[in-house]
């Protein structure tokens, strides 16, 4: 019997997040190869551990967990639940399973901009979709980051010059059904596939494409895998980046701040990274040497939305029923005052 508590003191000290001195770890996760000058979770990853290290004076370490190591990303966010991984930068298809009203905001052309995106998401609309968060799948949300841009749709057939365009191919999506049901919108077959596993499922034919961002396609490589590129802005889907709820209310009042500081200025130098690489050798002049890209006219851009929007809007109706639509309300509600305010 002795031994028995013996050992499960040494198995509580060992899961608990402060040290014999009193640090305490924080284990961040992220999907992504640590490398802060090309990736974006990487960079917020890296700006998140200094500015807290530095601004807790020692009290907080953070260890960084890349390129998955922590499992697959609903395996790390059971993890940020049961307290093994203290946070994770999750993107929507991952909050999804946990959390499906996050669907909401990937009403595909929603935004005009990058500044409205990030005023709505900065804004109350984004601390009301954090605590809803909060309260209904029990994560501690730190903001709503940078997950690479507008989405692109790339693919190893045709070039997609119009909607029809799409019509027969297979389409990689995140386990997001609203992802899944512009897909089909547009004539082609969704198919659902980890991010692990995208790029060898491009490179066998599993499916003909998917749809990313430019930051993304580039830092995956899946220009080497894919042909075309068609720069139509369909969706804008943030990072969730959350916290084990547990550990963030047992820190001290000082050190919430300190860690909802450190967050917010990663996030914004998570963005900024995001719009260099885009606008720079690296991003699409580096992706028009490897791809056929094509950037639609206002009028095919209209064909666009004259298929998906209305789409999407009766799925979530559907979906969600009363709670999506009030969601869809407050979403598309704050980004018109989002674009009165910055004079839209």
């Amino acid at each position: 019997m002795k031994n028995v508590v013996a050992a499960l003191f040494i198995i509580s000290i060992l899961s608990f997040p402060f040290s014999a001195f009193g640090e305490i770890t924080l284990k961040l996760a992220h999907l992504n190869t640590q490398a802060p000058f090309e990736v974006v979770s990487a960079a917020m990853s890296a700006v998140f551990k200094s500015e807290v290290e530095s601004k807790s004076d020692g009290q907080i370490k953070v260890d960084i967990y890349p390129d998955g190591v922590t499992g697959k990303e609903i395996e790390t966010l059971i993890q940020v639940k049961s307290g093994q991984v203290q946070s994770s930068i999750s993107t929507s298809g991952a909050i999804a399973q946990f959390y499906p009203l996050i669907d909401v905001t990937n009403i595909p052309f929603a935004f005009s901009s990058y500044n409205v995106a990030y005023h709505v998401y900065d804004g109350q609309f984004g601390k009301e979709l954090a605590a809803d968060i909060e309260e209904k799948a029990g994560f501690h949300v730190l903001g709503f980051a940078e997950s690479g841009g507008f989405f692109a749709i790339t693919n190893s057939k045709r070039p997609i010059r119009s909607p029809g365009d799409l019509k027969g191919l297979k389409v990689r999506t995140m386990a997001i059904p609203l992802h899944q049901e512009i897909i089909r919108a547009l004539g082609a077959t969704p198919v659902t596939i980890a991010w692990s596993e995208l790029y060898a499922s491009l490179l066998a034919g599993v499916v003909d494409g998917q749809m990313n961002p430019v930051s993304i396609i580039v830092m995956d490589r899946l220009y080497e895998v894919q042909r075309y590129a068609t720069l139509c802005n369909l969706i804008y889907s943030p990072y969730v980046w959350v916290i084990n709820m547990e550990f963030y209310n047992s820190l001290s009042k000082e050190l919430r701040i300190v860690v909802d500081d450190a967050a917010r200025t990663a996030i914004v130098a998570g963005r900024g990274l995001s719009r260099i690489i885009d606008s720079t050798e690296r991003g699409l002049p580096m992706l028009s040497g490897k791809m056929q890209v094509y950037v639609p006219s206002g009028a095919v851009m209209k064909q666009f939305k004259d298929i998906v929007v209305p789409a999407a809007n009766k799925f979530l109706l559907t979906q969600y029923k009363e709670e999506g639509s009030i969601w869809m309300n407050k979403f598309v509600a704050a980004i018109d005052k989002a674009e009165k305010e910055l004079g839209y």
